[in-house]
């Protein structure tokens, strides 16, 4: 019997209780780890001076007694000890981006004061980088969003692709894979905040982050301190729905950029009106449906390339990166010279050539059960081609969470009053506005900062507001939400 009262204890406390947990002969004690700390490796993180470590989590938190799995850890320690009163987590976004980097995401940005008070403390997610990652699953193609493209061959490919994508990672440790999910990211963070002696954590997360945020104050409510959430999703809407909230969103981003582009006709040559710079990246969707346009080795065909414009719209910062990369892929359409010393475009399609981004769709396909009837896709596609021309076929189109199991747990439902700083941008094409407007209706504790005609994604960054970055420095200084949501602007109008 005390054998059995003590096993239900322990998965109590790994379930998410406060109850402390202390090993019993070969029994991993979890939430009591001696870390050992040691600089980390530069490939890691870029800045000087901060240490990793790694601590040991069960693959499943419902058999603690079985496989364990390391979670790596960095911590860039506050600057003054005597005010410390606390750790600052992270999240950069994803699902799939290491995080161990911390203190160069957000050295910048955080004030003095802030840094101060905080050890930064970095985390690469279960199955991440550092963290116990699987063996890369071996896709024929890096990137698991595309586009479903112009016709229904286009999209029977796609169908076909993605069932292999799938077929791909569930041949190897599907036990593993199936446990690298949001929620056990969150627990794994619960794990994180015991081994570093901490009664709370204060949470900063970024796009994906915020999704993780909100888990962590849904699962562990009375672990949460300052919480921020910067560009945040619907939980609603995670996976399937949010990706399809990109398709508007982006056809806005791109009505944006070509009114931009075509003040500047003189320099780009794409059209000396926003409808006319429109035009231009259609026809080239359609020029490379009917043939991929080669940049400099790299085939670009109407599976990628609203992928790759979808990756450039994401801040008008990038308004100019993007109009050369059209420029570029009209050029090679014609066979006309596209070399170029520096080229955006080029160094694109060289990240995604690096290796395959299998991580977002373990975590995504693992998290949340999406439809399975390639007809559902096939419907929604055609459903948006008219007023979602370039992007609808990307937004809607199939995926490897498909053909993939269903979730080991159910999604987190988040409705709570745990307090919260939101940011969000209203012409955010990545998480659109209306995701951050609903997170903050369901976490009642919470107030939202608006950043008001911006076309950017993350509103933390030097030098766009510093309406905003006060409002985040000054809540994890002091502790103190506005009093009632507040809208800020950019410092200077996007030029």
């Amino acid at each position: 019997m005390l054998q059995w009262v003590g096993r239900c204890l322990l998965v109590m406390a790994l379930a998410g209780a406060t109850l402390t947990v202390i090993g019993d002969g070969n029994r991993v004690s979890f939430y009591h780890q001696d870390l050992r700390w040691r600089p980390c490796s530069p490939e890691q993180v870029s800045s000087p001076g901060v240490e990793c470590a790694d601590v040991v989590v069960p693959l499943d938190y419902q058999e603690p007694d079985g496989r364990t799995i390391t979670v790596a850890i960095s911590r860039a320690k506050a600057t003054d000890p005597a005010r410390r009163r606390g750790i600052l987590l992270s999240n950069p976004g994803g699902p799939g981006a290491g995080g161990l980097d911390s203190l160069s995401l957000l050295g910048d940005v955080l004030s003095p004061e802030v840094r101060a008070r905080y050890d930064l403390i970095g985390i690469d997610p279960r199955g991440v980088g550092a963290s116990d990652a699987p063996e890369p699953c071996g896709w024929p193609v890096p990137e698991m969003i595309r586009s479903a493209g112009l016709d229904a061959a286009g999209f029977d490919h796609e169908v076909a692709l993605a069932a292999d994508m799938a077929a791909a990672c569930l041949d190897g440790d599907v036990a593993k894979l199936r446990r690298l999910t949001t929620r056990n990211t969150a627990r794994d963070m619960d794990v994180v905040r015991s081994v570093l002696g901490e009664e709370k954590i204060n949470f900063f997360g970024l796009s994906y982050g915020t999704y993780l945020g909100a888990v962590f104050t849904q699962m562990f409510p009375h672990r949460s301190d300052r919480i921020v959430l910067d560009s945040a999703i619907d939980p609603d809407r995670y996976w399937t729905g949010m990706v399809q909230d990109w398709g508007p969103a982006d056809e806005a981003a791109l009505d944006d950029w070509a009114n931009w582009v075509a003040l500047r006709d003189e320099h780009y040559h794409l059209g000396d009106t926003a409808p006319r710079v429109r035009r231009t990246v259609e026809d080239l969707t359609r020029r490379a449906a009917n043939q991929p346009i080669l940049v400099e080795g790299y085939p670009v065909d109407d599976h990628l390339l609203p992928f790759l414009l979808h990756t450039l719209l994401r801040s008008y910062r990038l308004n100019d990166v993007l109009a050369e990369s059209v420029r570029e892929l009209a050029n090679a359409a014609e066979g006309r010279p596209t070399h170029s010393d520096e080229s955006g475009l080029r160094d694109l399609l060289e990240a995604l050539q690096a290796g395959e981004n299998y991580a977002l769709a373990v975590i995504a396909c693992g998290d949340v059960g999406a439809p399975t009837d390639p007809e559902w896709y096939r419907h929604a596609v055609a459903r948006t081609r008219a007023a979602q021309p370039v992007f609808g076929a990307m937004a809607n189109n199939i995926q490897p969470c498909a053909f993939w199991p269903r979730p080991v747990e159910p999604p987190t439902v988040v409705r709570n009053s745990v307090p919260a700083l939101i940011l969000q941008a209203t012409g955010d094409p990545r998480t659109p506005y209306p995701g951050g407007v609903r997170l903050h209706q369901k976490m009642t504790g919470s107030r939202l900062v608006t950043l008001r005609d911006v076309r950017i994604h993350l509103t933390f960054r030097p030098g766009l507001s510093a309406c905003v970055s006060d409002a985040i420095n000054g809540y994890f200084a002091d502790g103190t939400l506005p009093e009632t949501d507040i809208v800020c602007a950019a410092d200077q109008p996007p030029q």
